[in-house]
């Protein structure tokens, strides 16, 4: 959409649109009214009966794993024990008004959002899909919302509990605290906590009518323009409820900072323990003003930094400054000034490029990255059932009881090393994960898991880098990331694997273990487990149909069943989900 220019181009703009936004509102709302209840009663009823039915399991096994684990030591376990039971019996509360919430906003923005995403951009058709988008893909969507909940407390939940109680390493040490720094903590806590809230709070109050301001203006000159969060149609009825509400909003700002005074506050206590310092937790006290502040002032584009004193709270950054200090005390001893104006004269500013408007429309979106680990495994899944790498037992055994190490973590296991692999050989600063699109920090999505695989990911396509794989040793990988253990380099002796250097294989059996480690958290995420389920049936029905393995006929049946009701309601949402993931990605069959 081309942005008008000129003050009458836009006051054009805006006046034109109204019509057309208005009836658009109207006709999402009619379908808001229609289908939200449904929608909301699935989400409600679905997830507080998953939550509510499985709260008497998780209670019990939660105080089994936190009483068994070697990873918690006897006090950290004692306090644990004693304050468990809080969050736990609210547990059943807090899931009835979060499904309540939660379902009334899905039931009614959900379908609003479809009726103004249905006059985007590349949609063809218009008029049908104002009125059909948002009405079954909403209904589907909430039983896809009560299907993940049930995967994370059926699946995700146990698998942190099992982790939980796994045996340490040797070099591994239990998480624990000690007595003796407790009361140094409490006492800064009690001292921080008034302190902070009532700073904080006065901060947040002086700049609240400077944000107010702002914000209006902001909105209202982006209203007129078209800029901004009014430039996609979808964005424009929040937005423009933004203007009406934003007096709410600056209130709500208000009272969030009220609120997170307190943990700052407490996180003063923190630092008190972590450094065994009663002077760094007031530091501490101390500089979490200046860092409100500061933050406030980068929020509403006011002055850099900030005006409070920021006085250091870590030992070792008061550390490195006096290493610092001396560094420059004594270069400033020891050269001479005409070498000292030599090296002034020469120093340059290097200006670090700032992202711009562009570069954050062009980041790849989560869905996109989902998208091209599963289209990955799926190339690669053919390739190894073709080689007898996976076999119909593996898929029946995952279809069936819905885990299976080989599937579930070492095929996206080797699809990522392998990807690591052509990024390295290919000399990219980040990922290549196909032929025209490079991941790296700029395009990267900005959620948080993301961001933890991210940087490790990165750090193990350097080490690829320097080992160096030939095509001999990348074919070699791929088979026994799927047959061998991988913990010690004597598990490749009669591998065939081309190398005999154990420092290497060593290096190679980490990267791939760590990888594994990588997935395992990677499928913990509820749309991870349904999708690869999704992925393994596709696998198996073709490969029944090909003849390339002979399923049972349970099985078989079983599949088919269970992809005819996935297909129910997938319609009113694939055009838009298929047109969202390949915009950006392009070509993504390159494994």
């Amino acid at each position: 959409m081309q942005v008008p220019v000129g003050f009458l181009s836009k006051l054009w703009s805006l006046v034109s649109f109204l019509p057309f936004f208005i009836l658009l509102l109207l006709l999402g709302s009619v379908k808001a009214v229609l289908i939200g209840p449904v929608a909301a009663a699935i989400v409600f009823f679905g997830n507080s009966a998953v939550i509510i039915g499985l709260w008497p399991a998780h209670f019990i096994w939660t105080y089994y794993c936190v009483l068994k684990t070697e990873r918690i030591g006897l006090v950290l376990k004692i306090l644990i024990g004693i304050l468990l039971p809080l969050p736990l019996l609210l547990l059943p509360v807090l899931a009835i008004v979060g499904s309540l919430l939660g379902g009334i906003g899905y039931g009614v923005f959900v379908p609003l959002m479809a009726t103004f995403e249905a006059v985007g951009e590349g949609v063809t058709d218009k008029l049908a899909h104002c009125f059909l988008d948002g009405t079954a893909g909403t209904i589907a969507g909430a039983c896809t919302v009560v299907r993940d909940v049930t995967d994370f407390c059926f699946h995700s939940y146990f698998s942190f509990m099992d982790d939980l109680i796994e045996k340490m390493g040797d070099d591994e040490t239990p998480l624990d605290i000690k007595l003796s720094y407790l009361p140094r903590s409490v006492l800064i806590v009690c001292i921080a906590v008034p302190v902070d809230v009532l700073m904080i709070s006065a901060v947040a109050l002086w700049k609240s009518p400077c944000m107010l301001l702002k914000g209006w203006q902001r909105l209202c000159e982006d209203l007129v323009g078209r800029e901004g969060p009014f430039l996609e149609t979808v964005c424009v009825p929040f937005a423009g409820l933004a203007i009406i509400l934003w007096p709410l909003a600056v209130i709500g700002g208000v009272i969030a900072s009220f609120f997170s005074s307190f943990l700052f506050g407490f996180h003063a206590g923190l630092i008190a323990y972590q450094e065994a310092s009663f002077q760094m937790g007031l530091a501490y006290m101390i500089s979490a003003v200046a860092i409100f502040d500061e933050y406030t002032n980068d929020l509403l584009y006011l002055r850099e930094g900030s005006c409070l004193p920021r006085p250091k709270y870590r030992k070792a950054d008061i550390q490195k400054g006096e290493t610092g200090q001396n560094k420059v005390r004594y270069s400033a001893t020891t050269e001479p000034a005409e070498k000292q104006h030599g090296h002034n004269k020469h120093r340059r500013v290097v200006l670090h490029r700032s992202k711009t408007f562009m570069q954050t429309i062009q980041r790849l979106r989560p869905i996109q990255i989902w998208d091209w680990l599963f289209r990955s495994c799926e190339l690669n899944g053919r390739i190894l059932l073709s080689e007898g790498l996976i076999t119909s037992e593996d898929m029946e055994e995952y279809i069936t009881k819905g885990r299976g190490k080989k599937l579930s973590i070492k095929l996206p296991a080797w699809c990522i090393l392998q990807c690591l692999i052509r990024s390295a050989k290919s000399d990219s600063h980040g990922l290549l994960i196909s032929d025209d699109v490079e991941v790296t920090n700029f395009n990267w999505p900005k959620e948080k898991v993301f961001d933890w695989m991210l940087g490790p990911l990165l750090v193990i396509k350097e080490q690829m880098k320097q080992l160096d794989i030939n095509e001999d040793e990348e074919m070699c990988l791929r088979k026994l990331i799927m047959t061998n253990k991988n913990e010690k380099p004597s598990d490749w002796d009669d591998s065939g694997f081309p190398s005999d250097d154990n420092i290497k294989r060593g290096q190679l059996q980490a990267i791939i273990r760590r990888l594994q480690g990588i997935v395992a958290n990677m499928s913990r995420v509820p749309s991870f487990r349904r999708r690869f389920i999704n992925l393994v049936r596709a696998l198996y029905l073709e490969a029944i149909e090909a003849g390339a393995i002979d399923g049972s006929r349970d099985v078989k049946r079983r599949v088919k069943a269970d992809v005819a009701s996935e297909n129910i309601g997938e319609e009113g949402t694939a055009a838009y989900v298929e047109g969202s993931s390949n915009d950006t990605l392009g070509n993504i069959d390159m494994v």
